[in-house]
């Protein structure tokens, strides 16, 4: 550590530039009792993460120092995305569990351009390695017997390799995952990303020679049989929230786990139809993240957000 610890393509062609940047991050954490952070936009937040200053910069709300209460026991560790850090994944995130009374810790992980803007590009189970290492980090530095894991795509995903294979299932009371890669993107989901990247000049030909983790996340690979011939850990919950127009994580039902008594997914659609986020823009979606919370903390099987419009790309949060 560093520190102490689719809609389709046409629609999203006039903001596709915020997917031009990725960060790195810092470490620490914020007290439950502080004053309230203000949650960034998605777009603000991605354009801001280009300086270079940002590159290792923590998102808001999370590596501040905060020791958990007793109210919310398990400090949150987040884990980013493919191509993306934890500066620009989780600038509406990280302030919302910190102003919901949650400690907050954030690092990157699978850097294979370095220096670079771009994270999570490195093969899975090092990556997974990097996770377990941080958790006992962040476990050290709290007190705490257990974090919970909120990730966003790969981010969602790998942590799963973690719980099952480095010893992780004692460690992790909760995973939960935005739009996770659980089983894969086909060819086409994998080409819109970097098709995305490629739009604003990004060359991409470079990310995709450097970027194990995108083989490894393709449906069917080898990698991904693995990690899903086991059933989820019993002791672990695992809460996915995905969007019908996830263009990346194709089709969008491969974020789904099986079902089981320690499986939630939920639909965002099901809950707010007028919800139109997409793999990009979901945690900026104020309706996913007040899931987020609501699995985190009351957990109510009838939980419903009061519902928000939220476009593809940038979010509402």
């Amino acid at each position: 550590m560093r520190a102490r610890i689719t809609r389709r393509v046409g629609r999203r062609s006039t903001t596709i530039a915020v997917l031009a940047t990725v960060a790195t991050c810092a470490i620490g954490v914020l007290p439950a009792a502080a004053q309230v952070v203000p949650e960034a936009g998605e777009a603000s937040q991605i354009l801001s993460s280009t300086l270079v200053s940002n590159w290792y910069a923590s998102p808001p709300g999370a590596n501040t120092g905060c020791r958990p209460s007793s109210g919310h026991p398990y400090p949150v560790v987040l884990s980013e995305g493919t191509f993306f850090n934890m500066y620009n994944s989780f600038g509406a995130i990280a302030p919302d569990l910190a102003d919901n009374g949650y400690c907050v810790y954030a690092f990157n992980y699978g850097q294979t351009i370095d220096p670079s803007m771009f994270d999570a590009m490195g093969d899975i189970p090092k990556s997974a390695k990097q996770l377990s290492s941080f958790v006992d980090q962040v476990l050290s530095e709290t007190g705490a017997k257990k974090v919970d894991i909120v990730g966003w795509s790969q981010g969602g995903m790998m942590p799963r390799y973690y719980i099952d294979d480095l010893g992780g299932a004692s460690k992790v009371n909760m995973l939960v995952g935005f739009a996770p890669s659980n089983y894969g993107t086909t060819v086409d989901g994998l080409t819109t990303l970097l098709g995305d990247l490629g739009l604003v000049g990004v060359t991409t030909t470079l990310l995709s020679v450097k970027c194990e983790a995108c083989t490894q996340q393709l449906q069917g690979s080898s990698f991904l049989a693995s990690l899903n011939r086991k059933p989820t850990v019993s002791s672990v919950k695992y809460v996915v929230i995905e969007t019908e127009d996830d263009e990346v994580v194709t089709p969008y039902t491969n974020a789904f786990l099986p079902a089981a008594p320690n499986v939630s997914n939920i639909l965002v659609q099901d809950q707010c139809p007028q919800d139109h986020s997409d793999h990009i823009s979901i945690p900026y979606d104020s309706n996913a993240l007040a899931d987020m919370i609501n699995a985190l903390g009351p957990d109510s099987p009838d939980f419903v957000p009061t519902c928000q419009s939220v476009g593809p790309l940038i979010g509402n949060a």
